[in-house]
């Protein structure tokens, strides 16, 4: 087995990896990695079977001689495809941290991909950080509803479903970020005085790169922008990315509106509609507000895990 760190020579390659990938998202392209690459120094690897061939890649990025996989990226831990053995994931770790060694990396932070992004079993990473005593730092909870067997909502959803209803609101998919993220930037800086990681322009970018897989949707009421989400869309998967809700929309009950079209209507035939995470400081803060805010719409938690495997 080998190990080659990324260069631009791979992008073929490792595309077409992450394309066959049981494991995969969208977001491990290389066109979506590269948008932040001033943020970043990456260091994303290839691992390479006695034969040549590629058999797993490892999203990634260092600093202050540690290896993150990848401080730009919501998780990514190891990417496989439906031949990896629980054996060959052992000696990829390995082999991983001989390589981090050589290049004095003193440790991994390894974000685990949550298991409702496999379209397979692929938890061989987790037990090779098991085996080679790597410590549970972090963990987040992001809420999910299982899409083909949904709890039943919450009263307070239910009616500000039907006050949307009454007051005439329309959900349609849109691509007016510009306009969305007046009402996202107003909302995120006097709610929580913080702003949305991506630029507007950002956004647009990825959007142009990836129309099939991020799209927007809002409530209107009589053609005014009132609430909305971005949704990070994968084969089995719908996220949500940044919910926002106007100071009107809150009134007419615009963003449950938004929410339960998604769930009954436009993503009834995906596996699962993920909401995102409820935390803050490392996982140590649960934003109870939010999280019985997503809980109510029937959605349960599954852990984000983080661990730290030091190299010596």
């Amino acid at each position: 087995m080998h190990i080659r760190k990324y260069n631009s020579n791979y992008k073929q390659l490792w595309d077409d990896f992450v394309r066959k990938a049981k494991n995969s998202h969208f977001f491990f392209y290389r066109d979506y990695m590269e948008y932040h690459n001033d943020r970043f120094e990456d260091f994303s690897l290839l691992f390479f079977d006695n034969k040549g061939k590629l058999i797993a890649v490892l999203p990634a990025n260092t600093r202050d001689n540690v290896l993150y996989s990848h401080q730009g990226l919501t998780f990514g831990g190891f990417l496989i495809d439906h031949k990896m053995k629980t054996a060959i994931m052992l000696e990829l770790f390995t082999e991983l941290k001989k390589f981090l060694k050589e290049k004095n990396i003193t440790k991994l932070i390894y974000k685990c991909i949550p298991y409702i992004y496999h379209k397979l079993p692929a938890e061989e990473d987790k037990y090779a950080l098991f085996i080679n005593e790597a410590k549970l730092i972090r963990r987040d909870v992001t809420t999910t509803i299982y899409l083909t067997n949904k709890i039943k909502y919450q009263e307070q959803r239910k009616r500000a479903v039907k006050k949307a209803l009454k007051n005439g609101l329309v959900v349609e998919k849109s691509e007016d970020f510009e306009q969305y993220w007046k009402i996202l930037e107003k909302t995120l800086q006097s709610r929580h005085n913080s702003k949305p990681v991506h630029s507007v322009e950002e956004i647009i970018k990825l959007f142009n790169l990836f129309p099939d897989n991020i799209k927007l949707f809002v409530a209107k009421k009589d053609n005014r922008m009132l609430a909305g989400t971005v949704i990070f869309e994968n084969e089995i998967i719908a996220h949500t990315q940044y919910l926002a809700n106007s100071d009107e929309g809150r009134k007419f009950g615009a963003l449950d509106f938004v929410i339960d079209k998604l769930i009954n209507e436009v993503y009834k035939d995906k596996k699962y509609f993920d909401f995102g995470i409820s935390n803050e400081n490392d996982g140590k803060y649960l934003n109870k507000g939010l999280i019985e805010w997503k809980e109510g719409f029937g959605a349960r938690v599954v852990a984000h895990d983080f661990y730290e495997l030091r190299i010596d």
